[in-house]
């Protein structure tokens, strides 16, 4: 065979086995890759995981782990491992798969209704990769109160109940710090100027508004409870409020999955600072965690000369307001007459 055949013919072998190795890193890097039947899911990749671990926390939705660690090798991942929450999505390639590792995705968290800092923190937890006990001493770190005015009783009033945008491997306190920016964002020079008008403070105002909050469902009825009890406040009448009782029982007993619907006499009798039954004034900090609506009804009560409130037995939900102890009496007792007829014990 002439000299010159031989090389075309080396030629095309050259080219036909530098196309099938083209092909196959092609398949290696660019073909799909997932082993899961859902179009997306999040992976979680911990602080300070190392390469090994990403393997692990991989291995249930990649098909072809070899594939994927040598794309991860080729692009210097292993050397660059993020923490953070990571979309996947159906039919990624090990490429794909790689990119999406490395950028973290942002969601938003969210808490409310919470009735101590354990809550929020065992809420906030389940959202983050920060744990609650990590929680729990961010929250109540003695010099983080004291630089920012709050104590161990009222600091829950801090925690504004919203959506904030936060990436899920970030940690206690810095959770905590964006939430006292927050804080301070929501206590605009407006806000504390109404509050002032009301001879509170924003803490007062918060822990005013968790017995709001508490007290009834019916967003527009809060402005109206609220002028109740800034009305008692500025009479030196005591608040009187069953949902600081009901707060005084479940925290005396430490046991805070009890329902009490019905405060009975010897609940009156619970010696806590935050029963305003037995104490004047507000409690040293929220029983709750109020929500904007009733934070606001706080800033803009209703004003009106009512002095006392109690449950309508026919609005149900909404309460019936009265100015003197004898129409209140006559509210008081259908009340009564209604949770008797309904065999509520406690």
């Amino acid at each position: 065979m002439k000299p010159k055949k031989l090389l075309v013919i080396f030629s095309l072998v050259v080219v036909v086995a530098a196309s099938v190795y083209g092909y196959m890193m092609y398949r290696k890097i660019f073909a799909p890759n997932t082993a899961f039947e859902q179009q997306e899911l999040y992976v979680f990749i911990p602080t300070n995981a190392d390469f090994n671990q990403v393997t692990s926390i991989m291995a249930p939705y990649v098909q072809d782990m070899d594939r994927f660690k040598m794309v991860a090798e080729k692009k210097s991942y292993p050397k660059n491992v993020k923490p953070g929450k990571f979309l996947l999505k159906k039919g990624m390639s090990s490429n794909d798969i790689v990119n999406s590792l490395r950028q973290n995705v942002h969601f938003d968290l969210t808490f409310n209704n919470q009735e101590r800092l354990e809550d929020l923190a065992g809420r906030v937890s389940k959202q983050i990769e920060a744990d609650s006990l990590s929680l729990l001493t961010a929250f109540r770190d003695p010099k983080f109160l004291e630089e920012n005015g709050f104590t161990e009783d009222n600091v829950l009033a801090m925690f504004i109940p919203n959506s904030y945008e936060f990436f899920w491997n970030v940690d206690a306190v810095k959770f905590r710090d964006r939430m006292a920016k927050e804080y301070r964002k929501f206590w605009t020079p407006e806000r504390i100027a109404l509050a002032e008008k009301q001879n509170l403070t924003p803490i007062q105002v918060s822990i005013l508004a968790s017995i709001v909050h508490k007290e009834t469902v019916k967003k527009d009825e809060r402005p109206r409870v609220a002028g109740v009890y800034l009305n008692r406040l500025n009479s030196g009448i005591k608040l009187e409020a069953d949902p600081t009782v009901i707060y005084a029982v479940k925290k005396s007993s430490g046991d805070f999955t009890q329902v009490i619907k019905r405060v009975l006499n010897k609940d009156l009798r619970t010696d806590s600072p935050y029963n305003t039954y037995m104490y004047e004034g507000l409690p040293p900090g929220p029983i709750a965690m109020p929500d904007i609506t009733a934070l606001e009804a706080v800033l803009n009560p209703e004003k009106h000369n009512y002095i006392y409130f109690c449950a309508s037995v026919t609005k149900f939900g909404y309460h019936e307001f009265a100015v003197t102890p004898a129409q209140h009496e006559v509210n008081r007792q259908k009340y009564i007459a209604w949770v008797n007829s309904q065999g509520i014990k406690r």
